[in-house]
């Protein structure tokens, strides 16, 4: 029977990070999950101890103590932000080896990479009926002084907004104006042997859909909108959250989503410029925040949201050793 679930972080954030996490949603995850007789943890990649002396039979240890496929399974979602990159190689190769011991990996290893970098997830969901907006990737290595990505943004239009192609929390993303501040974000994104995705600019108006998808139904939608004078939504910036009721323009792409990646939790993030909506990215472990905690009804839907998507987690596993799909 499941008991504990683990989510495989690198141990790399500060104090005054990690404080703020544990605020916005870590603590609650794990009052859930004790609800639901359940424990919800970071695990370090170093933290986990594989004996395969016996291949039939391999025993892992976290900390020391041992865990069965049975009583645990692993998020494995990748991060890569800029303090983490050291650690992509090492989560990547240990996603892979719990796999191949038989845990049950809610995200499974082939996904932790598509749904990383943000073009790779474009042209993954080039189908969808919500279009994915339209992106040109580029690396910034040692070779970018010959300036040879000149020819991949000819038609790129401006303004464009220039973003990391696998961090998150919309960090490092900026305004390119022209084919010169292309340039100078890449040589700056070099320093970091960064990619940088370009998109089109959809204006200071857009508006962000996260939909919280468990087991293909869309329990949950977080409206994300920009403050006074940002450029796009992000909350740092003085934005605003709230929970909203699903648009109906967004009914077709959840049906699709629920047939071209069945797992027990998804967060599909769409961008609404004013007019049209616009498929933005996918999150296998998108965080579940509650905008207002003065809000009953906020912490309550943050609450019903975790719960659910734990729950989704738990019928997976059962799955799993039942071998049923």
């Amino acid at each position: 029977m499941l008991r504990r679930m683990c989510w495989l972080f690198p141990d790399r954030e500060s104090s005054r990070t990690s404080a703020t996490w544990n605020a916005a949603f870590w603590q609650t995850y794990a009052e859930v999950a004790k609800e639901l007789d359940l424990s919800w943890e970071r695990v370090t990649p170093e933290s986990v101890a594989v004996d395969a002396l016996d291949p039939a039979r391999p025993r892992v240890r976290i900390d020391g103590a041992p865990v069965s496929p049975e009583d645990t399974l692993f998020i494995t979602s990748l991060y890569s932000l800029p303090y983490q990159a050291a650690d992509v190689f090492n989560q990547l190769a240990l996603y892979a080896v719990l796999e191949q011991a038989g845990f049950y990996l809610p995200h499974p290893t082939s996904l932790a990479t598509l749904c990383n970098d943000k073009l790779a997830s474009v042209l993954f969901l080039r189908d969808c009926p919500v279009p994915p907006i339209p992106t040109v990737r580029i690396g910034s290595g040692r070779d970018l002084v010959y300036d040879d990505y000149e020819a991949s943004i000819a038609a790129l239009p401006y303004p464009a907004l220039a973003k990391p192609s696998g961090w998150c929390a919309s960090r490092g993303i900026n305004l390119a104006r022209d084919p010169h501040d292309v340039c100078g974000l890449l040589s700056l994104a070099q320093g970091g042997d960064t990619a940088l995705v370009f998109q089109p600019y959809l204006g200071r108006s857009t508006v962000d859909y996260r939909v919280y998808l468990v087991d293909g139904e869309p329990l949950g939608v977080l409206v994300r909108r920009p403050g006074d004078g940002a450029l796009y939504t992000q909350f740092s910036t003085g934005g605003s959250l709230a929970y909203t009721d699903l648009p109906d323009e967004l009914r077709p792409a959840i049906a699709y989503f629920r047939d071209k990646l069945p797992v027990p939790y998804l967060c599909a993030d769409f961008l609404h410029d004013g007019t049209r909506f616009w498929l933005s990215e996918i999150e296998l472990d998108g965080t579940i925040q509650c905008p207002d905690a003065r809000s009953p009804e906020a912490v309550r839907t943050q609450r019903e949201l975790i719960a659910a998507r734990f729950d989704a987690y738990r019928r997976g596993h059962a799955r799993r050793f039942a071998g049923t799909p």
